[in-house]
């Protein structure tokens, strides 16, 4: 497991070097397994990650949103990587914050099989969050490596709103639930990015994130393998709660395919639960 997590964070590394001097922002001709148009960077960095990965004892098989099948490299070790190779990629061209999501599975891609989750934030500075028993925040220094920071703790209520999604194809309940907690004084926080979004929530020490499920989307947008997962093992690692609206927690989700998608609603316990209470009449 640490070998994989030292080759990831060469991965982030030189993913953050290519962003830094950055020309191209393109889009390629073809798109990925949920239908989004690819840019030659989200093409370019999973390249990247898969290069340090396949040098990486423990790997069975490799998932990423900019793969259609499940990438095999060998079926007698034991760990299988999903990752998001950019999020937030469109939002490159305007220098907002992105980063890349990562999942360590053992023997198979199941949220209850799920042993790590890593994700790193390209912004000002290059930080990187390890989570296998508590969210730890490790942040790159001048020497090239990533020094510990603090560990990521959740107060039981937050003051922030990251709410997803097309409002007109919102439902009026969870319209009505959104507007409650500006109401209460929430402030809005939402950039497009899930990494920056979420990660503002953490260092913030609470608050909630949105993905419901929307008209022209019912079963949300983002991806539960490689995106929605691993965040919700981070969350409820940090005290924090995570839902699909109906449910007590995103890690009880099972799906068959790899690309398969979820409303998601990551937050501390105070959000979740009045959440859960809007929800239950539906």
């Amino acid at each position: 497991m640490q070998e994989i997590i030292q080759n990831i964070q060469k991965a982030i590394i030189e993913i953050s070097q290519e962003l830094r001097y950055l020309k191209d922002f393109d889009y390629t001709t073809s798109q990925n397994a949920t239908g989004d148009t690819q840019l030659k960077l989200d093409v370019k960095s999973d390249e990247i990650i898969t290069k340090f990965l396949k040098q990486a004892k423990g790997i069975k098989s490799l998932i990423s949103e900019e793969k259609q099948e499940q990438m095999l490299l060998n079926e007698n070790e034991e760990y299988v990587v999903a990752y998001d190779p950019l999020d937030g990629s469109s939002l490159v061209d305007v220098n907002f914050s992105i980063g890349s999501i990562f999942a360590i599975y053992k023997n198979e891609a199941k949220a209850k099989q799920l042993k790590a989750s890593v994700y790193a934030i390209y912004g000002v500075r290059l930080e990187l969050v390890v989570c296998i028993d508590i969210p730890k925040l490790y942040r790159l220094n001048q020497n090239n490596e990533f020094v510990f920071v603090k560990d990521l703790i959740l107060s039981e209520k937050g003051k922030i709103n990251a709410s997803g999604g097309t409002q007109k194809n919102w439902s009026n309940i969870h319209r009505n639930f959104i507007k409650s907690l500006f109401d209460e004084g929430y402030r809005l926080r939402y950039s497009g990015a899930m990494v920056s979004d979420l990660h503002q929530i953490l260092l913030k020490g609470g608050g909630l994130f949105s993905y419901p499920s929307t008209s022209d989307a019912p079963n949300g947008k983002l991806r539960a393998y490689f995106e929605v997962f691993p965040f919700a093992f981070i969350f409820e690692k940090a005290n924090g709660f995570s839902s699909d609206g109906k449910n007590n927690s995103l890690l009880d989700l099972e799906f068959d395919k790899i690309h398969a998608s979820t409303p998601c609603f990551l937050g501390s316990k105070y959000e979740i639960e009045k959440l859960k209470q809007v929800y239950k009449g539906l």
